[in-house]
């Protein structure tokens, strides 16, 4: 594959932290490359993944960006930058990023209910896919207090997807707006709203908005055949691949399939609010809804805590977001059966990260590589049940 011209730089700027350059932590200290390439290689061993994706950001610019291990263990194939992997939920942030442009472009208000967008009641669409209608919300009105708003900070009050539960069926466990609860079911109804809105697929969308623009070639929401010649595989923690599941429908919450070098890119252009004004960038990654759940997901999720009081967790614009003593920090992370990612950005600090793994073992180093690469211990890992490697039974 060819490599874009950003993808260059990359290349080189991690080279030439290799020659001498180190990498700046959120608390003033430095590690070198060289120290951050053993300690990854490392947890890589010792935690039993099978690859692993990192870039590291300093200044707002990635200053280093490698992948190791395998793309596929079966047949010992290394997972490279450019291999293709399952982005999971950073598919989220992509679409926040989408929205937030639309709404300052005005084409979407955040408060206003999204009914107010459509030309009939929204259990009267017929979508082509059965998982994905409405007509169970037709005795519920309270599906027209729903706002964008709602959608990205995870106020909906629907489940994290209808499947889940043991009708099938798409209801609210919640009044709208009332509390803070995780769901893909409340990002696929603002896409479902925004493609009405804008006569247009998710998929153009995305690839007008942000995929073209920024020259990531090898990202999508659904499945190209181009990509077939560098297929990355999530793994089981043993070392076995899962089914590779080639999406054939664009879907805010989870469809995306990208590399390490294409969301390095997107990411650069997000924390540079490139595409975004500072004020939209600024509600984005601030604080819009407190979160007191003991876990994000699981019966703990409906359980109050003080737990991270003490960050003051909450959620953004399409972010988790907590606070520091070096400032604000966002996040996002993407997950599935072989697949664990992790982004964080530092906005005073201009220092980032992202981890990409494709294996179930992934998230148990994120802990440990957070605070050695970037100097992050305020990442609320047993909230994300990101437990350590070395505290599994």
């Amino acid at each position: 594959m060819k490599h874009s011209i950003l993808f260059t730089t990359i290349f080189t700027l991690a080279t030439l932290v290799c020659l001498g350059q180190t990498i700046h932590k959120i608390d003033g200290s430095n590690i070198t490359v060289d120290n951050l390439n053993a300690k990854i290689e490392y947890l890589l061993k010792t935690a039993n993944v099978s690859g692993v994706a990192v870039s590291v950001f300093n200044d707002n610019k990635p200053i280093f960006s490698k992948t190791y291990g395998l793309a596929n263990v079966q047949q010992h194939i290394p997972l490279e930058q450019s291999s293709v992997m399952y982005g999971a939920s950073f598919s989220k942030t992509v679409f926040a990023y989408i929205a937030m442009q639309l709404i300052q472009e005005k084409v979407i208000d955040l408060d206003k209910p999204l009914v107010e967008y459509l030309t009939k009641p929204l259990p009267d669409y017929k979508l082509s896919n059965s998982r994905r209608g409405y007509q169970d919300l037709k005795d519920d009105e309270r599906y027209k207090k729903i706002t964008a708003r709602m959608c990205l900070t995870h106020t909906t009050g629907f489940p994290n997807w209808r499947w889940f539960e043991a009708d099938k069926k798409l209801k609210f466990k919640f009044d709208p707006g009332t509390r803070y609860s995780y769901s893909g079911e409340g990002l696929y109804l603002l896409q479902f709203v925004i493609e009405q809105a804008m006569g247009k697929d998710y998929e153009t969308i995305s690839q007008e908005r942000v995929f073209k623009p920024l020259g990531m070639a090898n990202t999508s929401q659904i499945w190209q055949t181009r990509f077939d010649t560098a297929i990355c595989y999530g793994h089981n923690a043993k070392g076995e691949p899962y089914e590779l599941m080639k999406r054939k429908e664009a879907n805010a919450a989870g469809s995306m399939s990208t590399t390490l070098e294409d969301f390095t890119k997107f990411f650069t252009a997000l924390i540079n609010s490139r595409g975004l004004s500072k004020k939209s960038f600024k509600a984005m990654t601030s604080t819009q809804v407190s979160i007191k759940s003991r876990s994000q997901f699981g019966p703990l999720a409906r359980i109050d805590s003080t737990d991270n009081d003490n960050i003051q967790l909450g959620y953004g614009l399409g972010v988790g977001v907590f606070k520091t003593p070096f400032g604000r920090a966002f996040f996002k992370e993407g997950h599935d059966d072989g697949w664990g990612h992790y982004s964080i950005c530092f906005p005073d600090k201009k220092i980032a990260m992202v981890i990409m793994t494709n294996n179930d073992n992934g998230e148990s180093i994120f802990k440990e590589l957070l605070a050695y690469a970037i100097g992050d211990s305020f990442t609320p890992w047993r909230w994300e049940n990101y437990i350590p490697y070395d505290q599994k039974n």
